[in-house]
């Protein structure tokens, strides 16, 4: 297939050498070949709903994260975004899985993903980010256990998809700007909206559990250092930036979640959502002392 012109243009995620054989339904097992070899495993979002149970926290790296009680959450509930898996071991000791959508992340703390992830602990990987983890060590993917962020605007090996075009996915849903989006149905692919947070949520809701809570998801402040960054060596970020575009993903994700059964809860006291219907609930605020 030769990849050319704008609507390719999101061809450089798996150039060059990564292809991608995903998982048709739930008991099916893709694979991850890197220049020939094959290097690794695809599972189906399935296998995270089957370890999934009525709670689904999704824990962002904001800073506000130092003012909550996040270790008590229970065991297997946490999708740990980004360096918010440097928790495991501490704060949480068994999270539910862990979500990493920006290649830039594996490329400033791949120490932290080898220390952090074990064989059992199911990852939520962008093609981009598994694209950058074979170009540093290929071999590392041989044991991991994981499941395919394919953006459905931007699909691994189709060409961009058009406003129209989603709109005609039984499993999608767009806003009436065609700016914000939400699917059901992970296997076909999800909206990114500048966070990989958006991604999680739609992940969490296909489990159908009765609560998403979302710790660390603050936007407005992401010009500050990350909980587990140190002043004068905070990672450049995208999010304050794109505030808008978050928000507006995520209060229709809250809208889609209402319908469906499901309460997505802020627990972030700082956030921008707290401007919107979502509000904030204190259930895990931090003591005081």
């Amino acid at each position: 297939m030769r990849l050319r012109g704008a609507s390719f243009a999101h061809a450089y995620a798996w150039t060059p050498g990564l292809s991608l054989a995903k998982p048709a339904r739930g008991g099916d097992v893709g694979a991850i070949t890197y220049r020939a070899a094959t290097v690794g495993t695809l599972l189906h979002p399935d296998v995270l709903a089957k370890r999934a149970g009525a709670e689904i926290f999704v824990v962002g790296s904001g800073p506000s994260v130092k003012e909550t009680r996040v270790g008590d959450t229970g065991p297997a509930t946490a999708i740990l975004l980004n360096g918010a898996m440097s928790l495991i071991g501490n704060e949480i000791a068994t999270p539910l899985a862990v979500a990493v959508e920006d290649e830039r992340f594996v490329w400033r703390h791949f120490d932290l993903m080898r220390a952090k992830i074990d064989a059992d602990l199911l990852c939520l990987f962008s093609v981009g980010v598994i694209r950058a983890i074979c170009e540093l060590d290929c071999s590392w993917l041989a044991d991991k256990r994981v499941i395919l962020v394919d953006d459905i605007r931007k699909p691994y090996r189709v060409r961009r998809r058009s406003i129209a075009e989603l709109a005609g996915l039984a499993s999608a849903t767009v806003s009436d700007d065609g700016i914000a989006g939400f699917s059901d149905d992970p296997s076909v692919g999800v909206f990114q909206g500048g966070s990989v947070a958006i991604s999680a949520i739609q992940f969490a809701a296909y489990c159908r559990p009765r609560s998403i809570g979302l710790f660390g998801i603050d936007i407005s402040n992401a010009d500050r250092p990350r909980f587990y960054e140190k002043t004068g060596d905070t990672a450049k970020s995208g999010i304050a930036g794109a505030e808008a575009r978050i928000v507006g993903h995520i209060v229709l994700a809250h809208a889609i979640c209402q319908r469906k059964g499901i309460d997505l809860i802020n627990y972030s006291p700082v956030s921008a959502l707290r401007g919107t219907a979502i509000g904030y609930d204190p259930r895990f605020a931090a003591t005081p002392g």
